[in-house]
């Protein structure tokens, strides 16, 4: 990870640059948004819990196949945690995944009448869920923004853009929080997370490239 350059910056002049950063973003990537494909919020919760160490991409192969299958709570609640691990295993850390996915289902008939959580509290007592994961449902799900997913692609132009100086993902979120207005909060992930991989990349990043040079501190150019 390249350290941003230290400079001084006040909170109003750190909040005044984010606000540049996000526009020029949502500018660069319009129709920026969730690249996992689901048809509810119970095959988006366990989409998003599948993609943790995943590519979406491989999420989305996997996926076409098994929402064939599991639709609904009652599908992923009666599930076969092993047949179902075999199912997912392309995704990686499948035993831990497979019993995440099927016990939050069994929770969620159980315990919320059929259907996932709308609030960031009861989302959370879901196996597997923490903020990313509960942002990430809450917000593509119901329209419901209580904060902002922080996955490797948004913690890492964080760290860059001197936005947050840690690494922890809930500590990051919380400087983001600070900087951001709540309207931006939910667009603010995707645009984050397109720009991550079109041109802020972890290795060989194109910062000649980029929309933000002129403003990052980490900028080789």
């Amino acid at each position: 990870m390249t350290k941003p350059r230290v400079r001084e910056e006040s909170a109003p002049a750190k909040r005044a640059r984010a606000r540049k950063v996000f526009l020029r973003l949502v500018k660069k990537y319009p129709g920026a948004k969730i690249a996992l494909n689901f048809g509810n919020p119970m095959q988006l919760l366990a989409a998003v819990i599948l993609s943790a160490q995943c590519t979406d991409k491989k999420v989305n192969e996997v996926t076409a196949t098994l929402f064939k299958k599991y639709r609904t709570v009652d599908d992923f609640a009666d599930a076969d945690p092993r047949m179902f691990a075999y199912e997912i295993k392309q995704t990686g850390f499948y035993r831990a995944k497979a019993l995440a996915i099927v016990t939050s289902a069994r929770v969620i008939r159980d315990d919320f009448g059929g259907n996932v959580p709308r609030t960031m509290p009861e989302i959370l007592k879901l196996r597997g869920v923490a903020r990313k994961t509960a942002n990430v449902v809450l917000g593509n799900a119901y329209g419901v923004v209580e904060g902002i997913a922080v996955d490797t692609h948004v913690r890492r132009l964080s760290q860059r853009m001197g936005f947050s100086t840690h690494d922890d993902p809930v500590k990051i979120e919380k400087d983001l929080m600070a900087l951001f207005p709540k309207t931006d909060w939910f667009k603010l992930t995707y645009v984050l997370i397109d720009h991550g991989r079109a041109i802020c990349t972890a290795r060989g990043r194109k910062c000649s490239l980029c929309p933000l040079k002129d403003m990052c501190p980490a900028s080789l150019v």
